[in-house]
């Protein structure tokens, strides 16, 4: 269980410090809307604008999801749960937060898949393409791009959708651990972040 709360203890500190980084793309986005609200008002508009806070937006939200499961910032239902022994807590958690890890490494999947037709790929193996890439035997076929005026490629933003993901499931594994120790009874001290 020691190696485990050790796991537990390094992934929190990365969703902490990727966490912290992370909120501060918010004034990113806000520099982008204001820059559209001004290029609307006295230039021709910018076709990116829009866009690119949609993206910022996207790797805000994702990349931040793994330090808002940290901090607890996640909704609950508190009707039943506010009154309970906190290893009665921690016991439901664990069944929860299983549903949690099956769901995430599903979305994962799914992410892979489309990242690689955002690759060119076309095939029916995700996870194979990407083992061929990193081999040589896979090469990148046509990009897929916006369909809107500006264009983007599209394979940036699902890459960092991916990297959200994997973080929350990193994180959800962590809390699973905590939750387990707790459930046995242990005392987990609060992180030191």
């Amino acid at each position: 269980m020691k190696a485990l709360l050790a796991y537990s203890r390094v992934v929190d500190r990365i969703s902490n410090g990727i966490g912290l980084i992370v909120m501060y793309s918010i004034f990113i986005l806000m520099g982008i809307l204001l820059w559209s609200s001004f290029s609307k008002t006295f230039f021709t508009p910018s076709l990116w604008t829009l866009e690119m806070a949609q993206f910022t937006m996207v790797a805000y939200y994702m990349l931040g999801g793994a330090y808002s499961i940290l901090i607890g910032s996640n909704v609950r239902m508190d009707l039943f749960y506010s009154n309970w022994s906190l290893r009665r807590k921690a016991s439901i958690d664990c069944i929860t937060i299983s549903f949690l890890v099956f769901y995430l490494c599903v979305l994962i999947y799914g992410a892979l898949g489309s990242t690689a037709y955002s690759l060119g790929y076309w095939g029916k193996f995700p996870i194979e393409f990407f083992m061929g890439l990193a081999t040589g035997s896979e090469e990148i076929g046509r990009l897929e791009r916006s369909s809107t005026a500006w264009r983007p490629y599209i394979w940036p933003i699902k890459l960092i959708m991916i990297a959200g993901l994997f973080l929350i499931l990193l994180q959800a594994l962590s809390e699973l651990v905590k939750d387990i120790a707790r459930a046995l009874g242990m005392k987990i001290p609060e992180p030191k972040l």
